[in-house]
């Protein structure tokens, strides 16, 4: 009887690493971000590194070497950014923290906490390079969907699979590929979303509405904790 009822407790916080609900939550941190370091952190998107190589390949060839280099740095953050959440991962970490998710979900807590302190007035390359490290390590650690390859924090492949998808499921009445489709579609709609709001409250709020993502993060893993503390309920009974 109380196996049966842990087993509903999971059942209603389903917040596993590879769930919608915190798909959900963490696509709204990544939509959110790109909003806030282009409307007020010097109109440039920090998530994804295309833009940055592309700027810095058009600045080299114009001659403009220093301001290649500047957008070379998030780039070298971003791998860094990759570099530590593989470092997470590892067996000999288990010493330290109980499981790699939650350790990336408050480390990306901590240092946009940090972020919401940095005035209008310092350069802005220090908060770009700041949102590219915690950005790729949430790509790294958070890649699976329900069993598939997913983005939190850029939607150009996610759009792609929603719409492999959503071809499949019509030519083929396939019942998985409908549900991949929708899968998809509610983490490009948070994403969305989390645009919209990082837009309109950097506007109106300044620099401190990054704590609005934060809070967001702070609800991901109170959340996450408590579906692995059903979890461990459930193995003890």
């Amino acid at each position: 009887m109380l196996t049966l009822k842990n087993e509903r407790k999971i059942g209603l916080c389903n917040f596993t690493s590879e769930s919608v609900e915190l798909g959900m939550l963490l696509a709204i941190v990544g939509g959110f971000l790109d909003a806030y370091t282009f409307v007020g952190r010097g109109g440039v998107f920090a998530n994804a590194q295309t833009g940055n190589v592309v700027l810095m390949g058009i600045e080299a060839a114009t001659g403009e070497w220093g301001q290649a280099l500047l957008h070379a740095v998030p780039i070298l953050a971003f791998m860094i950014g990759v570099v530590v959440a593989e470092m997470i991962k590892k067996p000999s970490m288990c010493l330290f923290m109980q499981d790699s998710e939650r350790a990336v979900l408050i480390l990306e807590t901590v240092v946009l906490f940090i972020v919401g302190f940095i005035p209008y007035t310092s350069p802005s390359i220090i908060v770009t390079v700041a949102v590219s490290f915690v950005s790729s390590v949430q790509i790294s650690s958070f890649r699976k969907l329900v069993g598939s390859t997913y983005s939190t924090t850029m939607v150009t492949g996610n759009l792609r699979s929603a719409t492999q998808e959503a071809y499949i499921a019509f030519t083929k009445k396939d019942d998985e590929s409908a549900r991949r489709t929708i899968r998809y579609s509610t983490i490009n709609l948070s994403f969305l979303a989390g645009a919209v709001l990082g837009g309109l409250l950097t506007s109106f709020i300044g620099v401190k509405a990054v704590w609005i993502p934060v809070v967001v993060l702070i609800c991901s893993i109170i959340l996450f904790n408590s579906e692995r503390k059903d979890k461990n309920a459930n193995i003890e009974i």
